[in-house]
């Protein structure tokens, strides 16, 4: 296993060097203890990590060179997990997962309204993370499926419906031609919509579209996330109404 985190008084670190491309997660907490458990817990199942105590750090070497999950604890001095998540969204779609505590939950259903493809509650299990962070790493690698040689015939067609194009092997969503960044989470749940327009899907179902059957989330995230799919689109067309609620019942996506 690799050596223990870097002294905590570096901001920054590739924990886990390799000959062989590992997936890299970066963590960001100003708890150093925490930074270092999670670190090894991370190390010890095959990851790379990079450590930062501070969100403002973070956020410059998350544009340059972004990892390929991020994890931010919201309480943080400078530049807390809020701010960070949403300098980070103007700029990238990268999957993050926010750390919490259980007097946090305002806090956390701003984070998913603002893009966090996911939430922990403190104290939780490394197994638990494990698997949310797989979870997500495998919905994005999918995401990121390219045409390239052989590969070429085997990738999903792109989705048309109306003004929408949805295009799940290259990960790119147009309005009327304008493009829409999505993270993977809203990626996904706009793609069970889409797939069947004027259906309308419950939260179950969308959470299970999205979300691998070892991840559980409750009702209020996929609310979050139809919001910010809203609000995305709407930076585009303010007129935009595709997505419907039917209270009690779910949501739809309605040509045109």
């Amino acid at each position: 296993m690799p050596g223990a985190p870097a002294p905590a008084g570096a901001t920054s670190d590739d924990i886990t060097p390799a000959a062989v491309r590992q997936q890299s997660i970066a963590l960001v907490d100003d708890d150093r203890n925490i930074l270092t458990t999670v670190s090894i817990g991370l190390q010890a199942e095959g990851f790379a990590t990079r450590l930062y105590t501070d969100g403002e750090a973070a956020l410059k070497a998350l544009l340059d060179n972004p990892p390929d999950l991020a994890i931010f604890d919201i309480k943080m001095p400078r530049m807390d997990g809020l701010h960070l998540l949403q300098s980070l969204r103007e700029q990238s779609s990268l999957p993050v997962i926010f750390l919490t505590s259980k007097d946090e939950e305002p806090d956390e259903a701003l984070g998913l309204a603002m893009g966090a493809d996911d939430y922990i509650t403190k104290p939780f299990s490394q197994r638990l993370l494990i698997a949310r962070i797989r979870a997500i790493l495998r919905r994005s690698e999918l995401a990121k499926t390219t045409n390239e040689g052989s590969a070429r015939e085997n990738l999903p067609e792109p989705v048309l419906r109306g003004r929408l194009s949805l295009d799940p092997a290259r990960h790119q969503v147009t309005w009327d031609g304008e493009p829409v960044s999505l993270t993977v989470t809203e990626f996904l749940i706009l793609e069970a919509l889409a797939l069947r327009p004027g259906v309308v899907k419950s939260r179950n179902q969308l959470m299970d579209a999205a979300y691998s059957e070892d991840v559980y989330v409750d009702d209020r995230t996929i609310d979050s996330h139809i919001k910010r799919l809203r609000r995305k689109f709407r930076a585009v067309d303010p007129e935009f109404t595709a997505i419907d609620t039917l209270y009690g019942a779910g949501y739809s996506f309605t040509d045109g």
